[in-house]
C-alpha cells in the first residue's frame, strides 16, 4: 500500500508561517498515509541524529508491516509510588525532575498546604541519585500564592543572570478586584528561592490569561523559543458541552507571548463526547522531533463497577503527541501508557506521564497515578510513579512471519554513517538496501550487499560492501526489508 510520505492528518490542522498567531487550532490526529502525492517531493536532508519512525514522515511505501505503539512497562523491581501523597505530601499530578550538572537528580512536585486546602499548594522539593529512591523527609520551598502547578525550567550554568537561572510557572485564579486568572512565573537562582517575575508596566502579574488550572513552560532548542502549554475551559460548535482542551503559546523573552492556538482538541467524528484533554507535557527533543505526553481525561466513566467510593468517578491515561515545527501538534488516539488493571492498585484510576528525561540508554517516564477516581482522596491518592522504556522507542514498525518492507521518500543523508534502532532478536533478520532517486539499487548497496541484522540494538551499524559516505549529500531511498523484528528509529552520523 503506497503512503504519503509526510504527517498525514484529520482535518484540524492548516499550514501556517512558524509561529503564526492568527489560527485557532493547529491539532490533528494521526491518520495513515492512504495515497501519495503526484507532484514530485522536494528530498528531505536527514541531518546527523535520530530520526523516528513515529508518524509516516519518513514512509513513502510499506507493505506487510504495521505501526505498533510500544507501551513501556511496569517493572516490579521498581518500588512504586516513588512520591507518596501521605508521607511526602504529593497532592498533584504535576511535576518536574532535572539532573543537575553532578546528574543528580532533582524533583519540584505539587504538595499539600499544612492545612489540606484544595485550592492552594505548596511547592515540594526531593532529591535522589538514581531518579528512582528519593531522599527524605522532602522539603516545602517558600513561594508565591500557587494554585496549581510545578513548572520549572533550568536556563542552565551559562545563563545571562544567575540570579534568575531557574523559572517556575503556575496557575493562579482570577481575584476578587478583577485580575485574570493564569499563568504566573518567578525565577530563582538556584530553585529554592524564588521571586515573582512581573511584566513592565502591566496591571497584573499574570503573564498569560488562561481559564483552567494547569500550564508548564519548556524551551525550544531548535527554534531557540520558549513554549507555554495552558489548559482551557472552551465551547465550540464541533461539540457540546465545555471540554478541557490545550493550547499553546510563545515567546523569546517569557514576558511577552503570543496569542494561544489550540495544539490537542476533541474530534467528535472519532471520539466519545466526554473525551477530554487536561494537558500537555513531559517534552523531549529527539533530533528535528518534539514528542509530548498527552494527559487523555474521561470523567464519565469509573475505575470500577460499582466505584468505590460510590461517588468516586473519572479515570485518565497518556497518549503520544508529537511536532515537527513547534507550532503544529499531531496526537494518537490509542493510550501509550494505560491505568494498572487490578483492584486497589496505586494507579489504578489515572496514568498521567509529565516528565521524560533520558538517562544511558533509557528514557525515565514520571507520571501522576490516582488510586480510584478523579477526585477521591486527593490529599492521600495523587502520586508519583515511574517506568522506563528504551530509548527513542515510542512507535515500532514491525513485521512477522510474512516479510514486510518499508521504502523511504527521497532523502539526502548528512553523515556517513547510518545505524538502525531496531530489535530482530527472536530469530528475526532486518537488511537495508540503498536505491538512487529513481529508485534503482545502487550496486554495492543491495540487499544482498548488506549485512542482516539479527540483533536488538539502539545503534547497530548497517554496513554494505561499500561505504555509504561515497554516496553521501545525493538524492537516494532507502528500503528496510524485514522479518519477525521491529524497526523504532534510524540515525545518521
Amino acid at each position: 500500500m503506497m503512503r504519503m510520505a509526510w504527517l498525514v492528518m484529520i482535518t484540524l490542522a492548516v499550514a501556517m508561517p512558524a509561529y503564526a498567531a492568527d489560527v485557532a487550532s493547529r491539532a490533528s490526529i494521526y491518520a495513515p498515509a492512504t495515497t501519495r502525492p503526484s507532484a514530485a517531493v522536494e528530498p528531505i536532508h536527514l541531518e546527523p541524529g535520530p530520526h523516528l519512525f513515529i508518524d509516516d514522515f519518513l514512509i513513502a511505501e510499506s507493505h506487510n508491516v504495521r505501526r505498533v505503539v510500544n507501551r513501556p512497562e511496569r517493572d516490579a523491581k521498581i518500588r512504586n509510588p516513588i512520591i507518596s501523597g501521605k508521607e511526602d505530601g504529593c497532592f498533584q499530578p504535576y511535576m518536574t525532575i532535572l539532573r543537575d550538572p553532578t546528574q543528580k537528580f532533582r524533583i519540584w512536585y505539587g504538595a499539600r498546604t499544612a492545612d489540606s486546602n484544595p485550592s492552594r499548594s505548596r511547592l515540594g522539593y526531593m532529591e535522589s541519585n538514581d531518579g528512582i529512591r528519593w531522599q527524605r523527609p522532602h522539603r516545602v520551598l517558600e513561594t508565591p500564592f500557587i494554585q496549581f502547578g510545578a513548572s520549572v525550567l533550568d536556563e542552565g550554568p551559562a545563563f545571562a543572570d544567575s540570579q534568575q537561572r531557574f523559572k517556575f510557572a503556575w496557575w493562579a485564579p482570577a481575584t476578587p478586584k478583577g485580575g485574570l486568572p493564569g499563568m504566573k512565573l518567578a525565577a530563582s537562582p538556584d530553585g529554592f528561592i524564588w521571586s515573582q517575575m512581573k511584566k513592565p508596566g502591566a496591571a497584573d502579574d499574570v503573564i498569560l490569561a488562561h481559564n483552567h488550572d494547569i500550564n508548564s513552560i519548556f524551551r525550544d532548542p531548535i527554534r531557540k523559543l520558549y513554549i507555554a502549554i495552558a489548559s482551557t475551559h472552551v465551547t465550540d460548535p464541533a461539540w457540546s458541552g465545555e471540554r478541557r482542551v490545550t493550547t499553546q503559546s510563545v515567546s523569546d523573552d517569557l514576558m511577552n507571548w503570543q496569542t494561544p492556538w489550540r495544539v490537542v482538541v476533541p474530534d467528535p467524528r472519532v471520539e466519545h463526547d466526554q473525551t477530554q484533554f487536561y494537558a500537555m507535557d513531559g517534552f523531549l527533543v529527539r533530533g528535528g522531533l518534539l514528542i509530548g505526553m498527552v494527559k487523555v481525561l474521561r470523567d464519565d466513566l469509573k475505575a470500577d463497577d460499582p466505584p468505590d467510593p460510590p461517588d468516586a468517578y473519572g479515570i485518565g491515561y497518556t497518549a503520544l503527541a508529537w511536532s515537527r515545527d513547534g507550532e503544529h501538534w499531531t496526537r494518537d488516539r490509542e493510550a501509550f501508557f494505560d491505568r494498572d488493571s487490578r483492584k486497589g492498585a496505586w494507579d489504578h484510576a489515572h496514568t498521567w506521564i509529565d516528565e521524560q528525561v533520558p538517562v544511558g540508554d533509557e528514557i525515565f517516564l514520571y507520571y501522576g497515578g490516582y488510586a480510584r477516581g478523579h477526585k477521591v482522596n486527593r490529599f492521600e491518592e495523587r502520586q508519583i510513579g515511574l517506568v522506563q522504556m528504551k530509548r527513542d522507542r515510542y512507535v515500532a514498525r514491525e513485521a512477522g512471519d510474512e516479510s514486510g518492507t518499508i521504502m523511504t521518500p527521497s532523502i539526502v543523508l548528512g553523515g556517513h554513517e547510518l545505524t538502525i534502532n531496531a530489535d530482530a532478536a527472536d530469530g528475526g533478520e532486518i537488511r537495508v538496501q540503498v536505491l538512487d532517486a529513481g529508485g534503482k539499487a545502487i550496486e554495492g548497496f543491495t540487499f544482498a550487499d548488506a549485512e542482516p541484522i539479527t540483533r536488538d540494538g539502539l545503534g547497530v551499524p548497517v554496513k554494505w560492501k561499500r561505504e555509504l559516505k561515497q554516496i553521501a549529500r545525493r538524492p537516494v531511498r532507502l528500503a528496510f526489508q524485514m522479518k519477525h523484528a521491529r524497526l523504532f528509529a534510524i540515525d545518521v552520523r
